[in-house]
């Protein structure tokens, strides 16, 4: 895009050498009381460059004068292969302003405008990429820089340290190739070039913890510069697509007029540099790559920005200077930055359209389920898990791609209820349920659709004050009153347990890593109504952060060891008395235990591991984890790598071992559920774990529209109240095959009242 060649406020006559004269024409520029008067009688060339302090000096980019100037300050030259004269202002002539500062020359109308740091650094990005406009500008100054410069002294270094780092590879790594262009002007990729992040000042913009996060494809060069080679179009079939490694990307100085859709395949993109092209719009799949820190649009003709850019959370420079842009978006970032543009977009974006309904994907063949809901002996039941995302968590701070008002618990609380009531299943696990929320919310709201509930907050709420205790979450598990008798609860405090522990007394481990964890864990044992089989059902939230595989290891070890030990004693209960026929009889006539397994008498379980066993919970570990290989598995050699080399007793001498004999119900699906959905991270770290001894799995809920996960950044959004999905199971319970009933003859020869 190019403009009329001087900057505004300024008479140029044409480029002048540093040996030639200058227009003395006085600048009637107001001086700023906090920049100071410049230290030179006529006005800068250039409309970003010169940024001077108090003091009278030049700040943030220094330009080197040349030998025979007397005085620093008097000229400024672009060192590069075009001369300055050649670089065009935009029409609307921001030149860089310290306070108020008068856009237009010497007895023109005059617009004032209040010059901020999140402008003066706009303009000073400006002018260095209007700088870089020739070919392959960057690469050929990032190749010149990284050539070896011989020196005649010997460098004192420390033998002990390693090569110092470049951006993330050493000096003798770094190699820099341009694009090379073709005879048709088409350019042809002959290499890349390591470029450095162009911003410094701007602090990096904190992200949600998660288990993992996705990093970019191994690759030798992560830049490519592709400007000023007069690029008209590229297709969406282009091979520059496929280079899902990139980190930055320059594209500046072209003539495109569009940017196909198909460059959100970049994912790993830190930089985009659009400018000097012939835009008029970008795409809005443009707020995919949220992992884009500088987005270069300047000298463009864009009227405005898509909603969508709301979403580019760690934006920290949005380049629109040069465009005839709307005023009121220009001034968020010239009064305000970036940030409260970005903001604005996001809170602004029109709510897209929202996905299908989640159907349960069934495991049984349709004549098998038929037999099994006309089979009178056949008892089932439902368990939904949910980390619901407490309040205190849910901050733009951690959650900046979501819009404001969808963030607010007002919104999120009648969602979640939402989904819950859908699903209607018979247990309920939730996590991050905050203490007042539970007794405000969900326990009210639910008692209406006959469910009871248990609840624990973290082990922390036992230092604060009553006040402060309403706003620690912890885990919940809600059970259909009408069909399940709460029998036992109980309380897993991992760090309680560790410290009681022998031969965890003598490590550091447990001190220094396992003791400031506050994560805990539900158990609660559960007896049917109608049949008198018992079933156990834990919920629990394991720490989340990756550097601790082995907390977690250990907090999942003491989880089923505790489960182990409950169900050991639940066997040892005496079975409940079976009801008569009138005690058991329904106002239309027929027996309550005429459906779900009634005929037959309660089992009697002769050791715990004949018991029914559900754990669930978010364990923030992927299927690759050393956790669930434990879950899965039932063992955990004593040297696996994500013990990390720490002490934890017998644990890490013996390994870890149960006889629960678990298995994930989606891995009986054949998939692996999608639980957790955010720009940093998409996967799987919720379970539904159940015993295979004694249950099967009939039926999981699907996973979400895969069409309109690829139109979303993550999770919470205005359709999903959380940064996790639910997961949900229907299981079919096993009768004990070893029961101490006598033998059951086929009904009705053996009636439900004769024991």
């Amino acid at each position: 895009m190019y403009y009329p060649q001087q900057s505004p406020g300024i008479k140029l006559t044409g480029h002048q050498h540093p040996g030639q004269v200058h227009d003395q024409t006085p600048w009637s520029r107001t001086h700023h009381p906090v920049l100071g008067p410049p230290s030179h009688a006529q006005p800068p060339t250039s409309p970003a460059y010169p940024l001077f302090h108090a003091n009278g000096a030049m700040g943030t980019m220094q330009h080197l004068p040349h030998a025979h100037m007397t005085n620093p300050m008097a000229h400024h030259h672009h060192q590069n292969s075009l001369s300055h004269s050649h670089y065009q202002s935009p029409p609307n002539g921001n030149g860089l302003q310290g306070g108020l500062v008068q856009n237009g020359s010497p007895g023109n109308g005059t617009v004032t405008q209040i010059m901020t740091p999140h402008w003066q650094n706009q303009l000073l990005k400006c002018e260095m990429v209007r700088a870089s406009r020739s070919p392959h500008h960057r690469a050929r100054a990032s190749a010149m820089a990284a050539r070896t410069v011989h020196k005649s002294a010997i460098p004192i270094t420390n033998p002990n340290l390693k090569n110092a780092e470049t951006n993330g590879t050493t000096n003798d790594e770094e190699n820099s190739t341009a694009a090379s262009s073709n005879g048709n002007g088409s350019p042809s990729v002959a290499g890349a070039v390591a470029a450095s992040h162009p911003s410094s000042t701007v602090a990096p913009v904190a992200q949600a913890p998660r288990p993992t996060a996705p990093k970019p494809p191994e690759n030798t060069w992560t830049s490519l510069d592709m400007g000023g080679v007069n690029i008209k179009n590229i297709p969406p079939s282009s091979g520059l697509f496929t280079f899902t490694f990139l980190i930055n990307l320059y594209l500046n100085h072209n003539n495109l007029t569009t940017i196909p859709p198909e460059i959100t395949r970049l994912q790993h993109l830190e930089l985009l540099d659009l400018s000097g092209n012939n835009l008029v719009s970008v795409p809005p799949e443009l707020g995919m790559l949220t992992t884009l820190k500088e987005l270069y649009l300047f000298d463009n003709h864009l009227t405005t920005l898509p909603g969508e850019l709301g979403s580019l959370h760690r934006l920290q420079t949005l380049g629109i200077e040069g465009n005839p842009l709307d005023m009121s978006l220009k001034q968020m970032i010239q009064e305000h930055g970036t940030p409260s543009l970005i903001a604005h977009l996001r809170d602004h974006c029109p709510t897209p359209a929202p996905p299908p309904a989640r159907v349960w994907r069934h495991l049984l063949t349709p004549v098998e389920r038929e037999a099994m809901q006309n089979d009178p002996n056949v008892e089932t039941f439902s368990v939904l898990c949910y980390n619901i995302l407490s309040e205190k968590c849910a901050t733009e701070r951690l959650y900046g791609y979501t819009p404001s008002w969808a963030l607010a618990w007002k919104y999120r609380k009648d969602l979640i209820m939402e989904e819950l009531k859908n699903h209607d299943s018979d247990f309920l696990c939730l996590q991050e349920v905050d203490s007042s929320q539970y007794e405000e919310y969900f326990l009210e709201s639910l008692s209406d659709q006959d469910y009871d509930g248990v609840y624990w907050p973290r082990s922390r709420y036992k230092t604060m004050s009553e006040a402060d205790r309403r706003f620690v979450d912890g885990c919940a598990i809600f059970f259909k009153r009408s069909k399940f008798t709460l029998v036992e609860k109980q309380l897993v405090e991992y760090s309680t347990i560790a410290l009681q522990r022998s031969d965890f007394k003598k490590t550091d481990d447990m001190f220094n890593r396992v003791l400031g964890k506050d994560h805990i864990a539900v158990v609660c044992l559960f007896e049917n109504k109608e049949t008198g089989s018992r079933v156990i059902v834990a919920n629990t939230h394991v720490h989340w952060d990756p550097q601790f595989s082995d907390v977690k290891l250990v907090q999942a070890a003491l989880l089923v060891e505790e489960v182990e030990k409950v169900a050991s004693n639940f066997a040892k209960y005496p079975p409940r008395p079976m009801p008569n026929n009138s005690a058991a009889s329904t106002p239309n006539g027929t027996s309550a235990g005429e459906k779900n397994g009634s005929s037959r008498p309660p089992p009697i379980y002769s050791d715990g591991s004949k018991i029914p066993v559900i754990v669930c919970g978010d364990f923030n570990s992927i299927p690759e984890s050393g956790l669930y290989e434990f879950m899965s598995t039932g063992y955990i050699p004593p040297n696996h790598p994500e013990w990390m080399s720490h002490l934890y007793g017998k644990y890490t001498s013996e390994g870890l071992r149960h006889r629960l004999g678990l298995k994930s119900a989606y891995s009986v699906a054949g998939e692996d559920a999608l639980t957790n959905y955010t720009p940093g991270f998409k996967g799987q770290i919720d379970y539904i774990w159940f015993s295979t001894a004694n249950l099967a799995v009939n039926s999981v809920l699907g996973e979400v529209d895969r069409s309109y996960l690829d139109k979303v950044v993550g999770f919470p959004n205005a359709h999903f109240p959380s940064d996790h999905l639910c997961i949900a199971a229907e299981f079919r319970v096993k009768p004990p095959k070893d029961s101490q009933a006598p033998p059951r003859p086929p009904p009705p020869t053996f009636p439900e009242s004769s024991r």
